[in-house]
């Protein structure tokens, strides 16, 4: 079933093209990559499904409606801006986001309880959110989005200030929140995140999309591979070696981008040749190799 559907979508600020002609088929329950450099128009994109501000052209809908006050009470947003009151308490916090939603107080207390025991934060409820670190802060706005349980849930870069055992239990959050039905289109600049976490994306690029699909099958379409080769040797001709196109020197060895497999082999003798390898494998091309080039090579 399609969730959201986001059907030749601009929007314009005087001459300034902020979104060009966008086209988003998002299924329900799905985790949708929503990627792009700054200004690349992804928060725009999310104000405009949000009802926040209008296209310029083209039409929205979820569920075959558009989002609008009706609705808002099954959609959820984390932004990437800092949106909590920092003299309240958590406790306060939430109560007044989830009351805002249409919840009873008995219902916002069990899903809080539950949520801070989650981010194992549960003594954190009578702090005020300035006593709070940066992290801490980012796990509480997340609660507040989705404490009401949506059907819709738009996340602008969540992973922000978060340590890595954090990171964690968010990405284990929101793979729940998938399973459960909710559908998520999630923006970040972190590629790892996305590749882990996504099986459709869109990259934008000055508000327009330069990439659209399935992850699996845009890293079978780019057409280039990475060799990871592990060894104190110098390798200094590899950039010379035939099918090389980029090479990458790393602490533990080399990082090199190849055009097709069959360059490997030629790439293996070579560097045996020079000294010991502890490590030698063949990779598929990285989300980051190909917002880079799909993107990079547009500023030059």
């Amino acid at each position: 079933m399609l969730s959201l559907l986001i059907e030749s979508v601009s929007k314009l600020y005087g001459e300034t093209v902020a979104v060009n002609d966008l086209q988003l088929h998002i299924p329900q329950g799905e985790i949708f990559g929503l990627l792009g450099a700054n200004g690349a128009g992804k928060t725009t994109t999310i104000r405009m499904v949000l009802g926040l501000i209008s296209p310029t052209a083209g039409k929205i809908t979820w569920k075959g409606e558009q989002i609008d006050y009706s609705t808002s009470g099954k959609v959820g947003y984390l932004p990437e801006e800092r949106g909590l009151y920092p003299k309240l308490t958590v406790k306060e916090q939430l109560l007044y986001f989830g009351r805002l939603r249409g919840m009873k107080k008995q219902s916002v207390l069990q899903e809080m309880e539950g949520w801070l025991e989650r981010f194992r934060v549960p003594d954190y409820k009578n702090k005020k959110v300035e006593e709070l670190s940066k992290g801490n802060q980012q796990k509480i706005q997340f609660i507040s989005s989705v404490i009401h349980q949506p059907e819709l849930l738009f996340l602008d870069e969540p992973f922000s200030g978060l340590d890595p055992v954090n990171v964690e239990l968010l990405k284990e959050a929101v793979n729940d929140l998938c399973k459960k039905g909710t559908t998520l289109v999630f923006s970040s600049h972190r590629m790892e995140h996305v590749e882990e976490l996504c099986q459709n994306l869109c990259i934008l690029h000055k508000g327009n999309p330069v990439v659209h699909g399935n992850l699996k099958e845009i890293k079978r379409s780019f057409g280039k591979k990475n060799i990871l080769i592990h060894t104190e040797a110098e390798l200094g001709d590899l950039s010379k070696m035939s099918g090389v196109t980029k090479v990458k020197k790393m602490a533990q060895g080399y990082r090199v981008q190849v055009t097709d497999d069959q360059a490997s082999q030629g790439i293996l003798n070579y560097a045996a040749a020079q000294g010991f390898v502890s490590h030698f494998s063949l990779e598929e091309p990285s989300l980051n190799d190909i917002f880079i080039e799909k993107v990079g090579s547009m500023y030059e």
